[in-house]
């Protein structure tokens, strides 16, 4: 690895404004940041996510390295990865092979301790709510109308539903609650899209905690809670500067989910990388059905860089999944599933041009794919709109094997501008704006609204949150339905919940039975993670 002054010196950032954390690693404080021209935008998303992977990290990682190769001042922009997920089911938030940002094992577990403080900060909060409700600070704040759940970066089922306070009065209040995953805080939404700390202070003080007896909200400011909160993240909101595993520049910084919450990066990242590159890649999380739709209509609605292309990743095997093949056969060739699992990378292209940007295809390729699948897929995939479908060779090659990818997004950005535009309009009612996102991007043949959903979407615009919609459902399907493969249509779309995030401005759309804490599996990776008699960290990233 470089020595992370020489990957500041790149960047034009002067060393003795950064704030250093050990060797490889350092923040970049925002009155460093440089005020120059900014680059164009890339974002990277994919087909709905399957159980054999896609690699969205690992090709955001790759892009920005085969960028470089070609003589491009590239810097990549990605969320951390949450440690939940990490010890349990899912592998490491890094990428892997040849296309990774270091020091991985660091960045997948504390880190700089951004995810601590965003906890520490959520967490103080309850406390402040319940205390309040405790002592009577609030007029007519009753302890049962408090609605801010604690959280956690453990998949511990066993948290979700709990009753606290049970010691007695002097251990108040006594009331049923749970916790939810740290990456789903609101906190952590909130980090991700605050432009500087006057906004952080601005959307702390407006988190609703609770509800008075005649229904007033009840918010973090009301409770006092604000000004402790800015001193537990005023160094979280910092990015941080890291490398690739090529010595490239990589900022990594907060970590929305993104199935619950909108799962993009930092706008301040993006703000800072932008200043610093000509071209920057970022990534959006999950499919093109969340997290891109959430990064167009929630992080550029309110101050995001409105970006010149997108990628969209997509594998043989994932779209042989979609096209019904079970998980044990999806390294056996068949062309004809990978056709009828197209209809999803079709519709994922569709979604993007719909935003009007010009999409490139990257097949993240595996050993085992035959000629004739990665024909079909590229086929499909300039069928269907997009400018190219390229092979993404990042995993085994590095940047090298990213050239080729690198030279027709370059094209893309270069030669077909975008025309960016969003999928409704701020004033719509909250219930057309989740019609639109479900008739529109999830294909649903109707949308059901689950009991008191309407009254609530219609109580919170009578206090001003008409804001963008944050839809919570499975990642596993356009659906709601987790079962649903490829591209179904005419399904039911249902809502079940609403919830909403004052701070982060958006309204959580709960659609289907959707977990915000996830238990442990069966099997985690954590029965492989271990530390050697050398100090080395192993099984970390799973696989």
């Amino acid at each position: 690895m470089r020595a992370i002054p020489e990957v500041a010196a790149d960047l034009g950032l002067n060393w003795d404004d950064l704030e250093p954390y050990g060797r490889d690693r350092a923040k970049v404080p925002l009155d460093a940041f440089p005020t120059t021209e900014p680059g164009k935008l890339i974002v990277v998303t994919a087909i709905t996510p399957t159980p054999a992977g896609e690699g969205k990290t690992t090709t955001s990682i790759g892009l920005t390295d085969g960028l470089r190769k070609i003589g491009k001042n590239a810097v990549l922009a990605i969320r951390q990865p949450s440690l939940g997920p990490l010890f349990g089911r899912k592998g490491g938030g890094t990428g892997g092979g040849k296309a990774t940002v270091q020091p991985a094992n660091d960045i997948n577990l504390h880190f700089t301790g951004d995810f601590h403080a965003i906890e520490s900060a959520h967490n103080f909060l309850a406390a402040m709510a319940d205390n309040a409700a405790h002592n009577g600070d609030v007029d007519g704040f009753d302890p049962l109308q408090i609605s801010w759940r604690r959280v956690t970066d453990a998949e511990d089922r066993a948290l979700r539903r709990i009753i606290t306070g049970v010691g007695g009065r002097s251990d108040g209040p006594l009331r049923e609650t749970g916790f939810d995953i740290s990456a789903a805080s609101e906190i952590m939404a909130i980090m991700a899209l605050a432009s500087d700390y006057d906004d952080l202070r601005s959307r702390l003080s407006d988190i609703v905690v609770g509800w008075t007896d005649d229904r007033r909200p009840v918010t973090a400011k009301d409770v006092g809670a604000v000004g402790s909160m800015m001193v537990l993240l005023k160094d979280a909101l910092k990015p941080n500067l890291v490398q690739t595993i090529e010595g490239n520049p990589a900022f990594v910084h907060t970590g929305p989910f993104g199935n619950i919450a909108h799962g993009c990066s930092s706008i301040v990242s993006d703000r800072l990388a932008l200043s610093v590159g000509d071209y920057v890649v970022t990534e959006a999380g999950f499919g093109a059905d969340l997290g891109f739709e959430k990064f167009m209509d929630i992080k550029v609605r309110q101050g995001g860089a409105d970006p010149a292309a997108a990628v969209v990743v997509a594998t043989v095997r994932g779209l042989k999944w979609h096209g019904g093949v079970k998980p044990d056969d999806l390294t056996t060739p068949n062309v004809e599933a990978v056709h009828a699992g197209s209809a999803n990378l079709r519709h994922a292209i569709s979604i993007v041009n719909r935003y009007g940007l010009p999409a490139v295809v990257a097949i993240n390729r595996f050993p085992d794919d035959s000629p004739e699948e990665v024909a079909e897929v590229r086929r499909a995939a300039l069928e269907a709109g997009a400018l190219a479908a390229v092979e993404a060779k990042g995993f085994m090659e590095g940047g090298d094997g990213m050239t080729d990818l690198a030279e027709a997004v370059i094209d893309a950005v270069d030669h077909h501008p975008a025309d960016v535009h969003l999928i409704y309009e701020d004033d719509d009612r909250i219930i057309d704006k989740v019609e639109t996102l479900a008739s529109n991007l999830f294909m649903a043949g109707e949308t059901t609204w689950g009991p008191m959903t309407r009254t609530t979407s219609r109580r919170f615009e009578d206090n001003g949150w008409n804001f963008p919609i944050c839809i919570a459902k499975t990642h596993l399907s356009i659906s709601a339905d987790s079962r649903l493969r490829g591209a179904p249509e005419g399904h039911s779309f249902p809502v079940t919940e609403l919830r909403i995030a004052a701070g982060a401005r958006q309204v959580i759309v709960l659609a289907g039975n959707i977990m915000t804490l996830p238990g442990l599996p069966k099997r985690p990776n954590a029965f492989d993670i271990d530390l050697t008699a050398n100090g080395e960290v192993e099984g970390l990233l799973g696989t």
